[in-house]
């Protein structure tokens, strides 16, 4: 029987992140992943071109939990920050400033006259805090209270649907819709890349493991875990039982479902499992030679599409003189395994390469097509919410990932749930001690 201080199961963003922070803070760590290392953010090379699974932009990294890790970890982050001066809104018969910040706002058409001073001032009660929604008002009902104008509507949900990645925006709670924008509101740094993709910070979080004597098991699927009266006691892998003091599982709700049934937290996950993830259509090309433009974001309000020049920020991700698209479309659940409706949204994509980067076609090297991408494992809306970190039944068994608490949308929840799960048995060992 194998002995450790904590086991994380799962070895994507929240088990990585949680398993260097506890071994950097002295506890002896096994992490376990069934398949590779990074979930469902991975890096892949095809034919000269770094393809990112998984949306690896950061939001608010200023004010995130992953520029946490990095200086308390000492992780080495080529961060590469988004340029909303590049950054355009296509309003059907033009371009217009994205407004991402006060001079995108200024300049933009998507929002113009008394509506546009209006919106600011929904801006400003969302920085003050004098708006901060209810958790059992949708942010469409909330419009429909506050009676604001259809183009501030129209606006709002703009954002709420770019940043959530969502068909639905309107289906947001309310006071989801303002704790993120409050944070996305006060940041220097909206949104950045990690430059080298999603696998230079995997490498980053194995070499914090490994230099702190931490152990990392992959193709380590756990198949039972023992519990004894409130406590989870052991996992058992193909390699037999192995036991710890804390344990955090950074695996999806269904998984946990099948680990955890005919125990007394069975009835609580079950109703996490049943939850809807957020899917999109990723429609990725790589270029051989560069397609120049003025803008490196372009996104349609209509069709809710939009591409991003990866490469324009990331140089390492193509070869020389080449260029990466990347294009995200969301889609509703009725979409999935849809082919006419698949197929009508990979020609809006297609469209809007021919419109914006005219010769596309004539310079393609390798396209990615993911027709079912899970950006995150719970979609935000009235009847589905974040699952909590621990339940009282088991009090060493934590959870991390980002269908769990805490701050930020995307990857940022698997950061910031991992990290504060970290800091729970932390704080039992700074009481057992003193």
């Amino acid at each position: 029987m194998k002995r450790f201080d904590v086991v994380v199961v799962g070895g994507g963003l929240a088990g990585l992140s949680a398993a260097a922070h506890l071994s950097h803070s002295g506890k002896k760590v096994l992490l376990l992943e069934k398949a590779n290392l990074g979930g469902r953010a991975v890096t892949i090379n095809i034919k000269g071109f770094a393809f990112n699974f998984g949306a690896h932009a950061i939001y608010g990294r200023d004010t995130s939990v992953l520029k946490q890790l990095e200086k308390e970890l000492d992780i080495h982050i080529d961060w590469k920050d988004f340029n909303p001066l590049k950054a355009k809104y296509d309003i059907g018969e033009e371009l217009t400033a994205v407004p991402a910040n006060v001079v995108g706002l200024f300049r933009t058409k998507a929002i113009q006259g008394m509506h546009k001073l209006s919106f600011v001032y929904q801006i400003v009660k969302t920085l003050i805090k004098a708006e901060t929604g209810n958790p059992h008002i949708s942010i469409r009902k909330w419009l429909e209270q506050e009676k604001v104008s259809n183009e501030v509507k129209e606006m709002m949900l703009t954002l709420a649907s770019s940043n959530f990645f969502t068909r639905e925006p309107e289906k947001i709670p309310s006071d989801i819709f303002f704790t993120y924008y409050r944070r996305i509101f006060t940041t220097n740094k909206p949104v950045a890349y990690i430059g080298g993709g999603w696998q230079n910070l995997i490498s980053e979080f194995v070499r914090v493991i490994e230099q702190n004597d931490g152990v990392i098991q992959t193709k380590a699927k756990v198949d039972e875990v023992k519990v004894e009266e409130d406590r989870v006691t052991a996992v058992c892998t193909k390699d037999g039982w192995i036991e710890a003091e804390e344990f955090i599982f950074c695996i999806p709700p269904s998984d946990l479902l099948k680990l955890f049934e005919n125990t007394k937290i069975e009835y609580a996950i079950k109703q996490y499992a049943q939850y809807d993830p957020t899917y999109v259509l990723v429609y990725d090309i790589g270029l051989k030679n560069k397609i120049e433009v003025p803008y490196t974001y372009v996104y349609n309000r209509k069709d809710k599409v939009f591409i991003t020049d990866i490469s324009y920020y990331d140089t390492t991700c193509v070869p020389e003189g080449g260029q990466l698209l990347q294009a995200t479309t969301y889609l509703k659940n009725e979409d999935i395994g849809n082919k006419d409706v698949i197929d009508r949204y990979k020609k809006n994509i297609e469209d809007m390469y021919d419109k914006y980067f005219s010769g596309w076609r004539d310079e393609l090297v390798v396209p990615r097509i993911s027709q079912k991408a899970v950006v995150q494992e719970i979609k935000w809306n009235m009847h589905q919410q974040a699952m909590p970190l621990f339940f009282p039944e088991y009090r060493n068994l934590f959870f991390a990932g980002d269908w769990c608490e805490g701050q930020g949308q995307l990857s940022e929840l698997s950061f910031s749930s991992a990290y504060q799960s970290s800091q729970y048995i932390m704080q039992k060992q700074s009481m057992v001690l003193a």
